[in-house]
């Protein structure tokens, strides 16, 4: 017998857009049920395209999280858009974020003319993110402000990431704009990123706690080496550099006597711990690269 309609399996990507801090790695975690995006309150922490998968019965979403598209000032900017450029164009649904407690401005409007742009056939949606914030009435208010920013053929949905308000509502409605077709990941696979990957980016955000705002653009996380410990294959020893642009950077992260990168040591390995299921012992190490975002050649080495 045949199935009813619109109960074929959907898969397909999509990919969170919007403003700096508006919430899209926040969201990429709720919806994947665990963290796999780092989330800070800096701009621009997102530096690779870090892939979550979402299972639902009905469906199988790739989430595909971008640096935010932004007016770059260094090489470095300029490739994390170029990035940014090619992921549009190979997403199934693009997805603008806008918080329910911010006014919609001239960078939210930049980011809707560049992905018309640059993804004129890619089905769009509006994302109103922080919801628990604001009253019903601010909601309803901003929600009519996105729908007209974007179009009133286009959907539009209140969602709340930290209370988990919506969070299937935006499942079902991002499912629905999917191809039919197979899951792409087996069942309990989280997301495809490499774990050495994973590493960098958790070290980096524990580093970026509480810093300065000179900070977050300089700071790059390499991972050196994994290595199992022979008297306990359950324990994995890592070692890792974070990179700094100049000398008074790298004081900042190591702290007096050393006590912040002890604090950036313990907080990321709680959190490796968590997704990787075995202990790990954390080697940090900083290192000054003078200038390392607009030189291509140290660029490269660190993996841009």
């Amino acid at each position: 017998m045949a199935d009813a309609p619109g109960t074929e399996f959907r898969s397909g990507f999509v990919c969170f857009v919007g403003r700096p801090n508006t919430g899209k790695s926040t969201l990429t975690n709720a919806l994947v049920g665990a963290k796999i995006a780092i989330t800070s309150s800096r701009p621009q922490t997102t530096r690779h395209t870090i892939r979550g998968i979402v299972h639902r019965d009905h469906a199988q979403l790739i989430l595909v999280d971008t640096p935010g598209l932004h007016r770059p000032r260094t090489l470095l900017g300029q490739r994390l858009n170029d990035l940014v450029r090619d992921t549009y164009s190979e997403v199934d649904v693009i997805a603008l974020c806008i918080p329910a407690d911010e006014k919609i401005g001239p960078g939210d409007r930049w980011i809707v003319s560049q992905v018309k742009q640059m993804a004129p056939k890619t089905t769009l949606l509006g994302v109103v993110t922080k919801i628990d914030k604001v009253s019903r009435d601010q909601v309803a208010a901003q929600l009519l402000a996105v729908s007209e920013l974007l179009g009133s053929e286009t959907d539009v949905v209140p969602v709340s990431a930290v209370k988990g308000e919506q969070v299937e509502v935006l499942v079902d409605v991002i499912a629905s704009k999917m191809p039919a077709g197979p899951a792409f990941y087996p069942d309990g696979e989280l997301t495809d990123e490499p774990e050495e990957t994973l590493m960098a980016e958790l070290i980096r955000e524990a580093a970026l706690e509480g810093v300065r705002d000179e900070l977050p653009h300089s700071l790059a996380v390499v991972i050196e080496e994994v290595l199992e410990r022979e008297e306990n294959p359950d324990m994995l020893d890592v070692h890792a550099l974070l990179y700094v642009e100049r000398p008074s950077q790298k004081a900042i992260v190591i702290g007096k006597g050393g006590a912040r990168l002890k604090e950036v040591g313990t907080n990321a390995r709680k959190q490796i711990e968590h997704i990787l299921g075995v202990r790990i012992y954390l080697h940090l190490h900083v290192k000054v690269a003078k200038d390392w975002q607009r030189d291509p050649k140290q660029l490269g080495k660190l993996g841009f």
